[in-house]
């Protein structure tokens, strides 16, 4: 299943987009996220609205993909640019087609509170 928004912002920088995207600063752009524990620029433990796992961080052509590793839904989001639009896209992935409408919907609010902290950040 397939999870997103989109937030138009012209001129958006995709190095600041990244330097913005690091494991240290992910309590600050998403409220579903309450604590994290980096292990390197690329890795780390974060706990969030489902529990705790470890995160991956992939710097990726415009934006950056995270993944909970351990997620035994394979949750993976990004957040990128797209230049020709000037859009920011949130674009959160489950590896199920149909799931509990309560997991459902917790996904929508991950979405949605990325979606706020990103605003929150480019309104800086």
């Amino acid at each position: 299943m397939e999870f997103s928004r989109e937030i138009h912002h012209a001129g958006l920088d995709i190095n600041d987009l990244k330097n913005v995207l690091t494991i240290d600063n992910l309590t600050s752009l998403c409220a579903s996220i309450s604590t994290v524990t980096p292990s390197s620029k690329n890795e780390g433990d974060i706990y969030c609205i489902w529990g705790a796992f470890n995160l991956r961080r992939d710097e990726i052509r415009n934006g950056v993909r995270y993944a909970l590793v351990d997620c035994p839904h394979a949750l993976a989001w990004t957040v990128t640019y797209d230049e020709a639009r000037q859009n920011l896209i949130v674009h959160c992935t489950i590896d199920k087609a149909h799931q509990d409408p309560d997991f459902i919907e917790s996904i929508h609010a991950f979405v949605s509170d990325w979606s706020h902290g990103m605003t929150q950040v480019l309104q800086k």
